[in-house]
């Protein structure tokens, strides 16, 4: 019986099995099922690409789920609601504090107790302008346009008197044989600084007009009269007569301006009224030298606000809609810089000009620019110099006038000015500052480098005449 049992066990390991191709399934029932290895493998396989395939989905999800989170995390970020639970209005916060303030005992911490909550409170606006028509909607009414016009002579062409043009041409259109005159016409802004009617612009915009016509800007127009211009600081005063009660522009401060305040200029640009365009001051103390406007004397505003041909004695402001500049000129050969002549500046010649008096500016005569040892040793270095320079920091004159106070105390071109009354000079804006701060008349103890000499020079300022342009 034992061999019968381990036989039939041994026939049927034998007949259970790998087979080839067949597996035969271990099974005690007698109907044993074979499957094929290949339709095994190929249920393997298309049960671990669905499992795959289940997996990516899934991450997809988690991957969806987690950028929407994200996204909802940072929409508050751009657009803060004026209002929630956690954000309460100023008007809210003000309750609290007077709140507060009831029941505090001591008036010191009431008052610490309604700063600190209205200083929690977001900056919010009820009105919808911005402060730039805040500062345009203050000044705007004062803004005016003025046009100019002046008669010149001119000389006819001597090619139109040829005789062999003529022949071609006949004489029609072509008679004149003496000078004739020809009308120029010009457009420039200013503004109005008191209410009877001055109005403050620049010198270059109504230089020698015959007529000046003043457009306020509700469409009125006045003749206007120049009572004062200065061509060194390119200032001038009109004066109309349109009764008292005009609007007026609020002068402020130039020397608390800042590198990056906001510089918002408001003029008539190529003759479009009340035109507004917004920029920052890009630097402040401009040298009128390095404008390339060398017969002035002014420190600049540099500014990237658009100005434009017309824009020319109309207003600088800041966010305040307080005029700290005159708007006066810009760069041909570049876009995004425009100067104005500091507000303060024009403070301290406006009444003058309205009273019709003269702006004395003392000078010295001479044409300078700044020394450095490595600019000496440029020059020394060059076979072809004409002279030799002292290595030192200083002002080199590079010319002097002919009968001005400088020729006649002896000082000569390729001095190099080193100090002035014991003050060192390194600069040639410093040398023109110090000079523009003398009297007329003053006599300044002048040091001067000369080949390797050293010498003291006096000299006397003189008034500098308009058409001149030396220091």
């Amino acid at each position: 019986r034992a061999r019968r049992v381990r036989k039939t066990h041994n026939q049927f390991q034998n007949e259970n099995c790998w087979e080839g191709s067949c597996f035969v399934k271990h099974d005690p029932s007698p109907n044993i099922t074979r499957l094929p290895v290949q339709q095994i493998k190929f249920e393997i396989c298309n049960s671990l690409y669905c499992v795959q395939r289940m997996m990516t989905r899934i991450l997809a999800i988690l991957l969806g789920a987690v950028l929407a989170f994200s996204t909802i995390r940072v929409l508050p970020s751009w657009a803060e609601p004026l209002y929630s639970p956690s954000n309460p209005t100023r008007t809210e916060l003000r309750s609290e504090a007077s709140s507060l303030a009831n029941q505090a005992e001591d008036g010191n911490q009431a008052e610490e107790a309604s700063g600190r909550l209205l200083a929690q409170a977001p900056a919010v606006t009820n009105s919808p302008n911005s402060f730039v028509a805040a500062a345009v909607n203050r000044v705007g009414p004062a803004v005016v346009r003025i046009d100019t016009e002046r008669t010149i002579t001119r000389n006819p062409d001597p090619f139109f008197n040829d005789p062999f043009f003529r022949r071609f041409f006949g004489n029609d259109g072509f008679s004149q044989q003496g000078p004739y005159e020809e009308r120029l016409r010009g457009q420039g802004s200013g503004f109005i600084i008191s209410s009877s009617g001055t109005i403050l612009t620049n010198a270059h915009v109504v230089d020698d007009a015959d007529r000046v016509t003043v457009t306020l800007k509700d469409g009125r127009r006045f003749d206007g009269e120049v009572q004062g211009a200065d061509e060194v600081t390119d200032l001038a005063v009109v004066k109309i007569n349109a009764g008292s009660n005009l609007p007026t522009a609020s002068l402020g401060n130039s020397d608390v301006i800042q590198v990056g305040d906001w510089a918002i200029a408001v003029g008539n640009p190529l003759g479009l009224d009340n035109t507004v365009t917004l920029g920052i001051v890009s630097t402040l103390n401009r040298p009128s030298s390095l404008v390339g406007i060398p017969d002035k004397r002014v420190e600049f505003i540099q500014t990237d606000a658009a100005i434009n041909p017309g824009n020319s004695g109309g207003p600088l402001l800041n966010a305040e809609g307080e005029v700290i500049g005159i708007n006066t000129a810009i760069r041909a050969n570049a876009s995004g810089i425009g100067f104005a002549i500091p507000i303060n500046k024009a403070k301290e010649i406006t009444d003058r000009l309205a009273r019709g008096e003269r702006v004395v500016h003392p000078y010295l005569g001479v044409n300078i620019a700044t020394l450095t040892p490595d600019l000496a040793k440029q020059n020394n270095d060059d076979p072809n110099a004409t002279v030799l320079l002292p290595e030192v920091n200083g002002v080199l004159v590079v010319n002097v006038l002919p009968n001005a106070p400088a020729a006649q105390a002896g000082i000569r071109r390729g001095d190099v000015i080193t100090q002035i009354d014991g003050r060192a000079i390194t600069t040639a804006d410093q040398l023109q500052a110090l000079v523009d701060n003398t009297q007329l008349g003053q006599s300044l103890r002048v040091t001067v480098r000369r080949g390797d000499r050293t010498q003291q020079i006096s000299v006397r300022t003189a008034e500098l005449q308009q058409q001149n342009t030396p220091r």
